[in-house]
């Protein structure tokens, strides 16, 4: 063994080069790899810290016991409790303080008319708690409101907004009311909680502008007294307090939010970067293997010399995995700081871009540390064992032949084999797809299917290199055919090379497929449900966004232009047991506006008991019309509603609709989604457009958009997450560029001999840099076209298992635009990739090359 590794030793300082691309391969999937763990573990603690600060005056929090949730909802909706209870829990042993905390949306209108954030985390509005031990906020600058229409805001948010103390703004709640700006707070230390925007009011504006009525609030903050525990407080609250409601202690609070926070941010985030981890990763194992396999092809004959003086096949074998060992520890460990530059870098940027990283040291753990560094080990090590293996099998008789080149092909064996997966994955996808829908299936396909592209690389590299390099003999000559024979020369090799390249351009061309198929689903869904001519919205997503005045559709429904108009409205409620969201709205108005499909029933008697709900919710919960139901509300009343009406499609109405009148009992803070509105015969929707915008501009000035823009908005968010994801894949496609360039330099020294006669017989050096990187673009070509040709059927794969999973109906649309543009950047990168090897190619001396073994 320690001839083995004195020998690997003294192969990688005579041949540094050689590793090069092996090297950054594994130190940017691990740095990534480490990066991305380095940063969850960082965020978690940054957020545990900030909320536990935020929260560390708050001994106690009394809500209500029941919260309503429905599907695809983590936080559930809670009945607010009576602000009288705050004089009950006053007068309870080992209280020193309690305050009413109530929470709406809000969300302010900065100086230059645009909304405040909105685009994801929630815009927040409640009423300014006195205490400063019980209030989350701590005021930074100015003063705490005192007089109705008086405001402190969070520091964030007045920098966004270009707002100052002093300042005259437009609050959404979501009837807009003008504020005046008296302080700037700051939470946990930070400017705001993430990007989350708060307004705090006085108590009396809270209670008019974000609960139903007086008396309300979400929840009650409690401080302990001197020597009475956070939970000896919650024990003594909870024999006091009436039935269905109850007591947490702070840090069950703050545990809660951190959860809320990791379950609908953090997990998501960082599992989305795991995932690009791994494909990096994965592209990184082609590069790494197909390095090994060359430099064992061309030490073909010295492996042989050391089994003809006595070397045993272990020992050979064990040599190759001594150079891999040492690549992948030095790779690794290399890779490991590199994570840490990269979460450091996250960091400091985060806040650049708007999204305040909390602030705190990086976390270290010993998982996060431990994970990439076997990772990476493992991967560089599971690449090079079949290189290393085939090396031990030398036979010492090779010494006597010429410096070998691998010029191993297809076998049939590998095409029986990659056909036979070929075909077990299309019978597993379509089975997942169209038999019996299942993501589980339709995965399991896929990944069989990426397999075989593998395997069946090899056997079709050969036919696919003649087609794609065909006109280079016409157009570039005899330079233009070398190129070609060079590329047909190892079929397995050009494979290999070109899969780490199919891989990143197939997950590229997977997302943009994903993402063109969601746009058509949601034109698709406008243009088959929406019958209205423009649409009054607010631009906002996730749970960010104040809504709708309910007062608004009333008002555009008096415009002498308009015909018909309706606001669609949201509530939640229990329905026999299951929660689920609720579509408030005149059901009159709505059938005028919007395509329901077939009605069974009739919408224009729901009145205030009855209910209207989709054929496939129908079928779920057994109903028809004329059965009943029981919903139960958020203020914790029950009634029994009658279904009167079926109706057909659900996509913009939802499944559940109730008429105002059943829900003005209920409601909390009223406010629309969408406001739809059809037009008088004879008004052009440029007119009929003004108009509606000019009433809009009274209640906030949300947006007035035709059905056109309404679709393309709808859909705004798909290119901010198909940006992300080409900024992600950038690092697998940068893999595979240097595994291609690493194949390419180890080629050349390969073919020293060849490209020196090549030169000796009269071709040019410019000649000799055009073949190289000819042989580079075709090598792309190749991985580019299979790349394609497997993102569009795995973008078929998850449109359709969408498809099936979801009550919407999605539409496939593969973007001839993008293909194009990926081809190009994929042929672009080849012949940049080849540049390097083409120069050196170049730079060879033509006496030495010809001599050269």
């Amino acid at each position: 063994m320690n001839a083995s590794v004195r020998l690997s030793v003294s192969s990688l300082r005579a041949h540094k080069r050689r590793f090069a691309g092996t090297f950054l391969a594994v130190f940017l999937g691990v740095a990534f790899l480490a990066g991305t763990l380095v940063m969850g573990d960082t965020l978690r603690a940054s957020f545990d810290t900030m909320f536990g600060n935020a929260t560390s005056g708050t001994d106690a929090v009394v809500r209500s016991a029941d919260a309503i949730t429905t599907p695809g909802e983590s936080e559930g909706v809670r009945e607010p409790v009576d602000t009288a209870l705050v004089r009950t829990i006053e007068q309870a042993p080992g209280v020193a303080a309690a305050a009413p905390n109530i929470q709406g949306a809000g969300q302010l209108v900065g100086k230059n008319g645009d909304p405040i954030g909105g685009q994801g985390p929630p815009t927040l509005a409640g009423n300014w708690i006195a205490d400063p031990e019980l209030n989350p906020y701590r005021l930074a600058e100015g003063r705490a409101p005192e007089k109705s229409g008086e405001v402190v805001v969070n520091r964030g948010t007045a920098e966004r907004g270009d707002l100052e103390i002093g300042d005259t703004a437009t609050l959404r709640t979501p009837d807009p009311i003008k504020v005046t700006i008296v302080g700037l707070a700051t939470f946990g230390g930070e400017d705001g909680m993430a990007q989350v925007t708060f307004t705090g009011m006085t108590q009396a504006d809270a209670e008019k502008y974000l609960t139903a009525g007086p008396g309300e609030t979400a929840s009650i903050q409690v401080r302990a007294g001197p020597g009475t525990s956070q939970q000896e407080l919650v024990d003594e609250l909870t024999s006091v307090l009436p039935k269905g409601v109850e007591a947490i202690t702070g840090q069950e609070s703050a545990e809660e939010n951190t959860d809320m926070i990791s379950s609908q941010f953090l997990t998501i985030f960082t599992t989305f970067l795991l995932v690009f981890s791994g494909v990096a990763l994965l592209v990184a194992t082609f590069s790494i293997h197909n390095t090994f396999a060359i430099v064992v092809a061309q030490r073909t004959r010295e492996n042989a010399l050391l089994r003809a003086l006595g070397a045993s096949r272990r020992q050979v074998t064990a040599s190759t995995l001594v150079e891999a060992t040492a690549v992948a520890v030095t790779a690794s460990v290399a890779g490991l700081a590199g994570g840490i530059g990269i979460a450091a870098g996250l960091q400091a940027l985060f806040p650049a871009i708007g999204f305040p990283f909390p602030e705190g040291d990086l976390v270290l753990k010993t998982l996060s540390m431990a994970l990439p560094l076997a990772v990476g080990v493992v991967v560089c090590l599971g690449s090079a064992l079949l290189p290393a293996l085939r090396a031990g099998r030398t036979a010492p008789l090779a010494a006597l032949r010429e410096t070998a080149v691998d010029t191993s092909g297809a076998s049939r064996a590998r095409a029986v084999t990659g056909v036979g997966l070929i075909a077990l994955a299309i019978g597993i996808t379509l089975s997942g797809v169209l038999l019996t829908p299942s993501i589980w299936l339709a995965g399991t396909g896929a990944t069989l299917a990426l397999a075989a592209f593998v395997v069946l690389g090899p056997v079709a590299s050969t036919t696919a290199v003649r087609i794609l390099g065909g006109p280079l003999d016409r157009l570039r000559g005899v330079t233009g055919g070398l190129a070609r024979r060079n590329a047909l020369r190892s079929p397995k090799r050009t494979a290999t090379t070109a899969s780490a390249l199919m891989i990143g351009v197939a997950v590229v061309y997977l997302f943009t497929v994903f993402g063109a198929s969601l746009k058509a689903t949601m034109d698709q869904t406008v243009a088959r449900s929406f019958a209205g001519d423009v649409a009054v919205s607010t631009p906002s997503f996730g749970a960010g966004g104040s809504g709708l005045s309910p007062r608004l559709a009333d008002a555009v429904q008096r415009l002498p232009e308009v015909d018909t108009a309706v606001g669609l409205g949201r509530g939640v409620a229990e329905v026999d047991g299951k929660g689920r969201a609720l579509t408030v709205t005149d059901p009159v108005a709505l059938e005028r506006t919007f395509d329901l499909g077939t009605v069974h029933g009739s919408l224009r008697h729901l009145g205030t008991d009855g209910i209207a709900i989709t054929e496939k919710e129908a079928g779920k919960q057994g109903l028809t019309t004329g059965d009943t139901a029981r919903l139960t509300f958020t203020d914790g009343r029950s009634e029994t509603f009658t279904v009167r009406a079926v109706y057909g499609q659900s996509e913009l109405a939802g499944d559940y609709v109730i008429t105002r009148a059943a829900w003005a009992p209920h409601r909390v803070q009223d406010s629309d989604t969408l406001v739809a509105v059809s037009f008088k015969d004879g008004v052009s929707t440029d007119a009929g457009k003004a108009a509606v915008e000019r009433v809009a501009a009274r209640y906030g000035n949300p947006d007035v958009q035709t059905r056109d823009e309404y679709a393309q908005s709808s859909a705004g968010g798909i290119d901010m997450m198909l940006t992300l994801v080409y900024a992600l894949l950038a690092l697998a496609v940068l893999i595979a560029l240097l595994g291609i360039a690493n194949t390419l330099t180890l080629a050349i020294h390969e073919r020293t001999r060849e490209l020196g006669l090549l030169r000796a017989v009269g071709q040019t050096r410019p000649q000799l840099r055009a073949m190289v990187r000819w042989e580079s673009v075709l090598v792309a070509a190749f991985g580019t076209a299979g790349g394609l040709g497997l993102g569009a059927f795995l973008g078929w794969v998850l449109v359709e298992a969408s498809d099936g999973a979801s009550d919407s109906a999605f539409a496939f649309a593969m973007p001839p635009v993008q293909l194009a543009v990926v081809a190009l950047v994929g042929l672009a990168a080849g012949a940049l990739a080849g540049l390097r090897p083409a120069r050196r190619a170049a730079r060879l001396d033509v006496l030495r090359a010809i001599a050269a073994e």
